[in-house]
C-alpha cells in the first residue's frame, strides 16, 4: 500500500532544492551569469539553503514518528530490532557507495576529495576516523574538533545529527512509555535549541552542526505526528494551512534570519510543521501538482548523498574563474541535471532493491524465530 504524502513529498523537494542551490552557489557563485537578470535579493536567498535542512529534520522527524505509529499502535510498543533494521536498510547501502567512491578518489588525492579542505592537509589514513564518524552518527562532532576538513564529507553531518536522534527515540520511548513523559521529552529539546544556538553564536559548526542545535526541529516534527492523530482538518482547513506556512517558509527563505539566528530556525521548523500538519487531509484523486518537487522529494536521500560528489567533480573539471559568463547557467542546469540522474540510478539499482531485500529477510528471521523455541 502506498502510504507517501505528495504534500510531504513537495516539502521535501523543496528543501533539497534549495540545498543543491546552496551548495552550487557556493562553489561557482550566482553572479557574472545570465542570473545576474534576477532580483538581487533572489539571488541573495539561494544562500539560504541552509534552511532546508531544518526542513529536512522536522519532516524525518514528522516521518519517522507517523510511521512508528502506524506500524506498532504507540510509541511505547516500538519494536527496537525492526525499527534500527529498517532504518538500516533505508540508509546503509547507498551511503556506503558514496563513501567508497570518496575514499577512493580522495586516498588518491584528487581535489575536493581529500582530506584538503580549508588549507588542512590530513592524511589518507584519517579517513577511517572520518568514515567511522559518519557510519556511527557523530561526524559533526569530529567537525567541531577537526573543522571543515573533507568537502565532500562535511555535509554528512546532518545525517550524524538525524541518526543520532532516531537511535535515541525509540529507547527513550520504550523507557519513559507514558505519552506525557515523551511529550515533556520532546519539549525539552525545543527548548534547549534555542539556548544551545545563544551559547554558541560564535561558532558556526557549533551553533548549526552540534545536536542541540539541530534536535529541537526533530522534535518539533515528532510532536506533529502525535497532534496529527487528533486533529482532524477539513481539506479546506488543510489547504488555508498549507498556503499560509508555506508563505511564512518562502518570506523566512527570501528574507533570511540574519539577526534572530537563535529563534529563526524554530521559526523555519514551526512552518513547515504546519505545513505538514496542513497536508494531512485526505488528497483525494486528483493527480499530482508539483511532480518535479516530488519526484526530488521521493528521492531527496539519493540525492543528498551524491550532489556533493557530483559537483565535487565537476570542481575538478573547471573550477569557478575558468567559468565564463555565458556558461555559469548551464553549468547549474548541468549540476542538477547530473545529480538527478546519479540519484535515479542509484536508487533504481541499489536503495529501492537493498532496502526491499534487507527487510525481506528480516522478517522472514522474525516469522521463523518462534518455530525455533521448544
Amino acid at each position: 500500500m502506498n502510504t507517501r504524502n505528495s504534500h510531504i513529498d513537495a516539502l521535501r523537494g523543496a528543501a533539497i532544492l534549495c540545498v543543491l542551490v546552496l551548495h552550487f552557489a557556493l562553489a561557482y557563485g550566482l553572479k557574472n551569469s545570465p542570473l545576474e537578470a534576477l532580483p538581487g535579493w533572489l539571488l541573495r536567498a539561494a544562500y539560504q539553503g541552509n534552511y532546508g535542512v531544518t526542513m529536512f529534520f522536522v519532516i524525518s522527524g514528522y516521518l519517522i514518528t507517523s510511521t512508528s505509529l502506524r506500524r506498532w499502535g504507540d510509541l511505547a510498543r516500538i519494536d527496537l530490532a525492526a525499527f534500527y533494521v529498517y532504518r538500516i536498510a533505508r540508509l546503509l547501502p547507498s551511503l556506503l557507495l558514496a563513501l567508497s567512491i570518496i575514499v577512493m578518489l580522495g586516498t588518491l588525492d584528487v581535489p575536493f576529495f581529500a582530506n584538503s579542505d580549508g588549507g588542512k592537509d590530513l592524511p589518507a589514513s584519517y579517513f577511517v576516523i572520518a568514515i567511522a564518524s559518519v557510519l556511527t552518527f557523530w561526524h559533526n562532532v569530529l567537525m567541531q574538533s577537526a573543522g571543515y576538513f573533507n568537502y565532500c564529507l562535511n555535509v554528512y553531518w546532518s545525517l550524524s545529527v538525524e541518526e543520532m536522534f532516531y537511535l535515541l527515540l525509540p529507547l527513550s520511548c520504550r523507557l519513559l512509555r507514558k505519552r506525557h513523559w515523551i511529550l515533556l521529552l520532546c519539549g525539552a529539546a525545543i527548548v534547549a535549541g534555542p539556548a544551545y544556538r545563544s551559547l554558541h553564536a560564535d561558532n558556526e559548526i557549533y551553533f548549526m552542526y552540534g545536536y542541540f542545535a539541530c534536535f529541537d526541529a526533530i522534535a518539533i516534527g515528532c510532536l506533529t505526528a502525535l497532534l496529527a492523530q487528533s486533529v482532524r482538518l477539513r481539506p479546506r482547513q488543510g489547504q488555508l494551512l498549507r498556503l499560509l506556512s508555506g508563505l511564512a517558509l518562502a518570506a523566512l527563505y527570501v528574507r533570511g534570519i540574519g539577526g534572530h539566528e537563535v529563534f529563526g530556525f524554530t521559526w523555519i521548523a514551526v512552518a513547515s510543521a504546519a505545513f505538514i500538519l496542513g497536508g494531512t487531509t485526505a488528497q483525494g484523486a486528483r493527480p499530482p501538482r508539483f511532480a518535479p518537487l516530488q519526484w526530488l522529494g521521493r528521492h531527496s536521500y539519493e540525492l543528498y548523498l551524491f550532489h556533493i560528489i557530483v559537483l565535487a567533480g565537476m570542481r575538478n573539471v573547471v573550477d569557478k574563474a575558468g567559468l565564463a559568463y555565458a556558461e555559469r547557467l548551464p553549468w547549474l542546469l548541468v549540476f542538477l541535471a547530473a545529480t538527478a540522474l546519479a540519484a535515479a540510478l542509484v536508487a533504481r539499482y541499489l536503495s529501492e532493491p537493498a532496502n526491499a531485500a534487507i527487510r525481506r529477510r528480516f522478517r522472514r528471521s522474525a516469522t521463523a524465530a518462534p518455530s525455533c523455541v521448544p
